[in-house]
């Protein structure tokens, strides 16, 4: 063995096992930050205005990329809603615990960014969609029992005059879907403001999700475009008000200037409708599948615009907030993220480590949220609750099942930028292995593997490492 591959596996191994170093994370701590993470719902890379897009509009996010840190390289942690959504509450992997695919839950025995920031003294809030776990009372994944101490959530994507979950009880609300979110997130951020209590809210819109039924002075900017296009492109303007909405806000409660936003999508785009940032879209590992839209807005730290061509991934954001507030989680995880504290500061121009992706083939979960919540608010009137486990996830963290660590099913890669490397082993069938250099060919259009042999082999055993860590963590070994 070459000491060129010695060197990148113990590289990869050391960053695995290395946890998070301890800091002071006492609630007294002075300048801590507030913290609120906003995110969309199946936005792809180029539905912005920042970008160019030649016609949909968001002055708003416009404005944040102007003032803040646009990561121009951003990546979803998997390419469908839940798995990532789990990477930004734990900074691992989502297939560590099993939330393969959307509508998978979290299992209980994570600690949650919401759980650590908590018991550092945060106020914790969500709002919007969860898709982490059911949102009904008495479940072990809803976000009460997932660290947040106020939530107005749903179970999926929802859409205008939605029925959302209030700590449990279905409380049917009047307006745009995101606008309803935030403004709820508002009602939040207005007391912590006034108690002068740091904060974390997560703001998770539904858009622009499927069926896309944008309001109607949203899609009333796209006349003259096929409907689907005007509420595509109307949801995601929807979800640009809010965001003025919040950062003028902010402003007006003086509180702006020591408060992070950072913002991003759960996924790709949509193809037929989105400008997806590479090969493919939403549901695929190539990517247009996993780059996403993401700004950091936090004026205290970022006085200037900047721009990062550094990859970074959803997984970044838990130990990237953690190592901001000086927090400790309660016990060791094996993380998949970095912090990002070395980009906001403007000291590292790459990625110490590769970032790895791995979608498992499993089938979803059917979670729709406009028939579950419209069942637990008619059960309510009638003054029941809706007991199904299956609806309440009681069977969450349950690990029944050891998933064998020399076989890896699915499509994996390992992104080194700038090269990327892709496992696709599929059922019964011989692995491939693929190699693109993104800087010379972004939509992983030309395979160096044959021109690549040393490369594709450093490369491939790294991935492998990465995915028997990972099996490792979903057969229950870091609990």
């Amino acid at each position: 063995m070459n000491v060129r591959r010695l060197l990148n596996i113990a590289t990869v191994t050391l960053w695995i096992l290395v946890p998070i170093a301890r800091a002071d994370a006492s609630p007294d701590r002075p300048g801590r930050p507030n913290i609120i993470l906003c995110m969309a719902d199946d936005q792809g890379w180029g539905d912005v205005g920042y970008y160019g897009h030649p016609a949909i509009k968001t002055p708003n996010l416009d404005a944040m990329a102007a003032a803040g840190l646009r990561f121009d390289r951003f990546y979803a942690a998997a390419p469908v809603c839940s798995p990532t959504r789990g990477s930004v509450m734990t900074g691992r992997h989502p297939n560590r615990f099993g939330c393969f695919i959307w509508g998978r839950t979290l299992r209980p025995q994570e600690h949650t960014l919401a759980e650590t920031l908590k018991a550092a003294g945060y106020a914790t809030g969500h709002f919007g969609k969860w898709h982490l776990g059911s949102v009904e009372k008495g479940s072990p994944v809803n976000p009460g029992a997932s660290g947040f101490d106020e939530w107005l959530s749903a179970p999926n994507f929802y859409d205008n005059d939605p029925i959302l979950s209030r700590k449990g009880i279905a409380v049917e609300m009047k307006g745009e879907s995101s606008m309803v979110a935030m403004d709820a997130a508002l009602a939040f951020i207005r007391e912590q403001a006034k108690a002068r209590q740091p904060f974390l809210a997560v703001v998770w819109f539904g858009s622009p999700h499927l069926p896309y039924e944008a309001a109607e002075e949203d899609r009333a900017l796209y006349s003259g475009l096929k409907p689907a296009l005007q509420n595509y492109y109307g949801e995601i303007t929807g979800i640009d008000r809010a965001m003025g909405k919040l950062r003028a806000e902010l402003r007006t409660l003086g509180i702006h200037e020591n408060t992070i936003v950072w913002y991003c999508s759960d996924n790709g785009g949509v193809g037929n409708v989105s400008a997806t940032g590479g090969r493919a879209g939403k549901g695929s590992i190539y990517e247009g599948g996993l780059r996403v839209p993401a700004i950091l807005e936090w004026p205290a730290r970022i006085p200037r615009p900047q721009v990062s061509n550094l990859p970074a991934v959803t997984s970044d954001i838990y130990p990237t907030l953690l190592e901001i507030v000086a927090a400790q989680p309660e016990s060791r995880r094996v993380l998949d993220g970095i912090s990002l504290v070395p980009v906001i500061e403007g000291k590292v121009d790459r990625r110490p480590q590769p970032i790895g992706f791995w979608k498992y083939p499993d089938q979803g979960v059917r979670t729709p949220s406009k028939e579950f919540m419209a069942e637990l608010l008619e059960a309510q009137k009638q003054g029941r609750e809706i007991s199904r486990e299956e609806r309440l996830c009681l069977d969450a963290g349950k690990i029944t099942q050891q998933y064998p660590r020399d076989r890896f099913p699915g499509h994996a890669a390992w992104l080194d930028w700038p090269w990327k490397l892709h496992r696709i082993e599929p059922p019964d069938q011989p692995i491939t292995i693929e190699l693109y250099n993104l800087a010379e060919d972004p939509q992983e259009s030309r395979d160096c593997f044959a021109e690549q042999p040393d490369r594709v082999k450093v490369m491939r055993e790294q991935l492998e490492q990465w995915l028997a860590s990972v099996v490792d963590s979903l057969n229950g070994k870091d609990y």
